[in-house]
């Protein structure tokens, strides 16, 4: 009988617990026994694993469906982690104790369901884990994981700043006034991009674009309506200026008389009951993660490639996308997936007259 544990780590989304849920029901209908670990490495850096055997009594089915993690993903004010160690100059005796608690807990098998972070940093660290086997999920609202056309929360986050954004239509239009919206995304503008197409934006502003302010406000002040959506990724920057992006734009806009505000979603993007499009890809990942322990794999990560679910090296995760470097734990290069130029997304927003920036 093998003894599989999950953690979650990283940024919060909704998702993870329809990833647990099934994971769960998945290893139990094999025979196997599946432990949760609490609050990340926080629950394993201690005295004891901080561990629990999941079954339906424990995390039933209604509980699939809301936001967060069941788990948790790392304790605020205890922080046992990577970035913590490296700067208390104990990264050395924080590894060793990580491999020395993973030993504890007997474990077979290890699913990890986090971001481009956790995952470039379990290959970086891969020998803490070559005692049992580790499989990697890909979870995030930012979608800037190489190698996967969908990532865990991505959907439900796309809902939850479409509805945003329709709820702010509606004043928007009473008051004759634009609303400067910034989303999440990091350094990736797919979430921009998709809630802004979903939503009808009038422009969408992504860090992969170069954009021109003044072309933007002509592009409002020639609108032929006098309210609406600028949506605006956070990891977008103007040259010679500093702070939040939206903020920044929305000064460019009222020097040039054009009636706005700024709205900022913030982490209502990664909350809300998960839609079915993350429970259903949540489902079919968590069984190939299982299928991946079946198979003997490891070191490897779930990922949907031409819609079928199938496991990809963590080695070429980490070698793909545009590697960059972590700026907390030397030595460590993050992954980055990015909007390609050719995504369909921008030719449709193009041709919704929605302006994306300088694209020719």
């Amino acid at each position: 009988m093998k003894k599989i544990g999950i953690m979650t780590t990283g940024g919060d989304c909704s998702g993870l617990n329809s990833v647990i849920y099934h994971i769960m029901c998945g290893a139990n209908k094999r025979g196997w026994k599946v432990y949760g670990i609490f609050d990340g490495t926080d629950g394993l850096v201690s005295d004891k694993p901080n561990m629990i055997q999941l079954t339906k009594d424990v995390l039933p089915q209604e509980y699939s469906f809301v936001a967060g993690s069941f788990l948790r993903n790392g304790n605020n004010g205890q922080n046992n982690c990577f970035e913590k160690a490296v700067q208390s100059g104990k990264i050395t005796q924080f590894t060793k104790q990580l491999k020395k608690s993973l030993a504890q807990t007997k474990l077979d098998a290890l699913i990890l369901i986090g971001g481009n972070g956790s995952i470039s940093l379990a290959w970086k660290t891969r020998d803490i884990y070559s005692d049992m086997q580790l499989i990697c999920i890909p979870k995030t609202i930012d979608m800037d994981i190489p190698l996967t056309e969908k990532t865990i929360g991505f959907d439900t986050a796309v809902s939850q700043l479409t509805r945003f954004c329709d709820d702010l239509m509606l004043t928007a239009r009473s008051h004759h006034r634009w609303f400067v919206v910034q989303s999440m995304g990091r350094k990736c503008g797919m979430l921009a991009l998709t809630a802004g197409v979903a939503a009808g934006a009038s422009a969408i502003l992504i860090p992969e674009i170069k954009f021109d302010v003044d072309k933007l406000i002509e592009h409002i002040k020639n609108a032929d309506t006098d309210y609406g959506i600028i949506m605006v990724s956070e990891g977008v920057s103007l040259r010679g200026h500093s702070g939040e992006p939206a903020t920044m734009i929305s000064r460019k806009l009222t020097a040039a008389g054009i009636a706005n505000r700024t709205a900022f979603p913030e982490h209502i993007q990664r909350a809300g009951n998960t839609v079915p499009t993350d429970r259903i890809l949540a489902t079919q990942m968590a069984t190939v993660a299982l299928d991946a322990i079946t198979n003997n794999e490891t070191y490897v990560m779930t990922a949907l490639q031409h819609d079928e679910i199938t496991t990809v090296g963590l080695d070429k995760v980490v070698s793909a996308g545009k590697p960059e470097r972590d700026p907390n734990i030397d030595g460590l290069m993050i992954s980055n997936a990015m909007v390609d130029d050719d995504n369909p997304l921008l030719i449709a927003a193009d041709n919704m007259g929605i302006y994306i920036g300088e694209t020719k």
